[in-house]
């Protein structure tokens, strides 16, 4: 086996494995990038069901306090509760019609 056939078989596989190398590494880049984007999106649902929840879960002691407090309170705060809603509704179609 002369320097040459030596010299032809190192191109033969040196350069297949430098190129495998090469790939694999670039697919671990891209691996690695998709992971971090899944966790910062599973972060950001995480947040916002985080906040969903808690809004939940004040709605849910205002129905608690509704179901046990008395007749004339609830009353009182159910209608202190529409003020806001209907007054809020009246005035968005003036503002439509004024725009």
């Amino acid at each position: 086996m002369g320097p040459g056939e030596v010299f032809a078989l190192l191109i033969v596989v040196l350069i297949p494995t430098i190129f495998l190398g090469y790939m694999a590494r670039r697919f671990w880049a891209f691996r690695e990038k998709q992971l971090e984007a899944q966790t910062s999106l599973a972060a950001e649902k995480a947040a916002q069901y985080a906040a969903s929840n808690s809004e939940l879960e004040a709605r849910v002691r205002v129905l608690e306090q509704i179901v046990t407090d008395g007749g004339l309170h609830t009353a009182t705060q159910i209608e202190a509760l529409r003020q806001p809603r209907l007054s809020a509704e009246a005035r968005s179609p003036n503002q439509a019609a004024s725009s």
